[in-house]
Formats: C-alpha cells, structure tokens, sequence
C-alpha cells in the first residue's frame, strides 16, 4: 500500500509564471528505496518540501495513505505531529545539535513525542548500536565524529521519532566513496529489512543506482527511470 501518493501536484512560487513542480502524480510506498535525481532547478527541493509538509501544493493533492494533507493542515497540531511522528529528514549538513552530546541528539525528538528521558535513552542507545555507533562514542559532541560518524547518528536521529517514512536530502553529499557506500546500505536495509519508506535525493549516479526505483525531474516534471 502507497504510503505517500501525489496527484496532479503543481507548486509555484508567488510572483512567478513558471511552475517549479508542475503535473505530478507519482507514489512512494512501504519497503522500498526510491531515488529522486536531477538537475538543480529541477524542482527536487520543493517536490521534497511538499513530501515533508512544509510546503503545501499550489494545484493537486498530497496523500499520506487515504490523509489529504489539506485537511491534515486545517488543523496545525496534527500537522506539526506528521513533520515529528510520520515523516522525518536527513539532511546533507546532518544538522545534529552542536552542544548536544551523540546520545542527547537522539533522545531529542522522543522527547519532544513526550517519551520519559529514561526509556528515550535506553530507545537512542538502542538506535545507535543498530546504526554503528558505538557505545563509548555516545557521550561525544558532532565536532569530535568523522562525516560518516555524523550522518549515522543523523539517522539514528531520525528513526527516534518513530517516523517511517525517511527523506533524505543528498544525504552522501559531504561523504567519501567509503562511507556513501555504507550509508546507502544501511538505508537500503531499513527500507528491505525493516519496512520504512526511504526517498533520497540525490546528484550521485552511483547512489541512484542503489534504489529499487528511480525518479528523474526535469522542468518541474517527473519520470521513472
């Protein structure tokens, strides 16, 4: 079943002509790893926007399983609850919080959910093993992890808030051949082994090819590859 369905999705941007998403329909669903490329201006951030809740179609529908994110939007609390409970970014910057430790990174979004800090640390101790980050690294800041150190954690971050739709942009951008590689993998598992839906952007080939299906925007436009 599609977790994430678009229909006839157009966004533009106020005083502009052109559309930067225009006429897409297209499906994301449970267990797969999907890859957006395409050039820059192709319209990947704002279709990402749009999957993430923060933009909201100019024409065209969003649908999260039978949800229209329309209604989801008249009221803003359950709004807020899809950006922190159903959906959840991982970025190429990591953005992980500089004067938190590894493991208060983590325990962060769960208790924002308002899980109790002692089950939130024993969840993040959980979610960073299975990521590869070892124990004696939990209590470090970002600065003193490498790139690829960073980016799992970033992860682990993200499956704290019990989200299981990931959307990651250019989430190897920042990485060496080394660790894209592994990132790829550990994304591929949790959508193979663990049911999530994973999209990633991307302007890597190499990772595009990882994915079970590949989308390609040009001009505001969607196409499977």
């Amino acid at each position: 079943m599609a977790k994430l369905t678009l229909e006839k999705v157009t966004y533009r941007y106020r005083n502009s002509v052109t559309p930067a998403v225009n006429q897409i329909s297209c499906s994301f669903e449970t267990g797969k790893l999907y890859t957006i490329i395409g050039p820059s201006g192709s319209g990947k951030s704002t279709l990402l926007s749009m999957l993430a809740g923060l933009d909201h179609p100019s024409e065209g529908d969003v649908f999260i399983s039978e949800a229209n994110l329309k209604e989801v939007n008249l009221k803003a609390i359950n709004l807020d609850r899809y950006r922190r409970q159903t959906v959840s970014m991982i970025f190429q910057s990591f953005q992980l919080l500089p004067l938190f430790t590894v493991i208060e990174n983590v325990c962060y979004p769960m208790e924002l959910n308002g899980i109790h800090p002692k089950s939130a640390k024993q969840r993040a101790e959980q979610l960073l093993l299975s990521v590869g980050i070892t124990q004696e690294k939990f209590k470090r800041f970002p600065s003193n992890l490498s790139g690829g150190e960073q980016q799992r954690v970033a992860i682990a971050r993200s499956l704290a808030s019990g989200a299981t739709i990931l959307i990651a942009d250019e989430p190897t951008g920042n990485l060496d051949v080394a660790n894209t590689e592994n990132i790829m993998a550990l994304l591929s598992k949790l959508a193979h082994e663990d049911a999530y839906c994973v999209i990633v952007v991307t302007h890597d080939l190499d990772v595009a090819k990882s994915a079970d299906v590949r989308y390609k925007m040009k001009d505001g436009t969607i196409s499977i590859e």
